[in-house]
């Protein structure tokens, strides 16, 4: 059984930094793809950083430049480096693995709920100002 969980949310002041991570269980890193997501209040899940065999990376523009996503194979880690946090980053933050098979970097779609199998239950940020 397959179990992502994620950690590392917590409340932190506007310019402050996280590192999210999401540990996997029963499940082992390959060469796929694994992303994040978040969700406000009131709003739709929204990806905002994948990773696509372990090395290529997307963003999503309004985290692009202050978000790195990475991953540890040998530790079975995802995780999201959050630098210069703002109010609007407040949301659950959740991680999202394995593509359907077949995936290429060409029709890989990194930001699409649809394209992930498995899901952590998410991790809290809030950003105050």
């Amino acid at each position: 059984q397959v179990q992502l969980v994620e950690s590392g949310g917590d409340s932190v002041q506007t310019g402050g930094f996280l590192r999210l991570h999401c540990v996997a269980s029963g499940y082992l890193f390959r060469d796929n793809c694994m992303s994040w997501f978040r969700q406000a209040p009131g709003k739709e899940r929204e990806g905002i950083a994948a990773i696509w065999r372990g090395s290529t990376a997307s963003y999503a523009d309004s985290v692009k430049g202050r978000f790195a996503i990475s991953q540890d194979s040998a530790k079975n880690t995802l995780y999201l480096q959050m630098n210069n946090l703002k109010p609007e980053d407040t949301a659950i933050y959740y991680c999202a693995a394995e593509c359907p098979p077949g995936r290429t970097w060409v029709t890989f779609r990194p930001f699409t709920t649809e394209e992930y199998k498995y899901w952590g239950h998410g991790t809290q940020v809030t950003v105050s100002s």
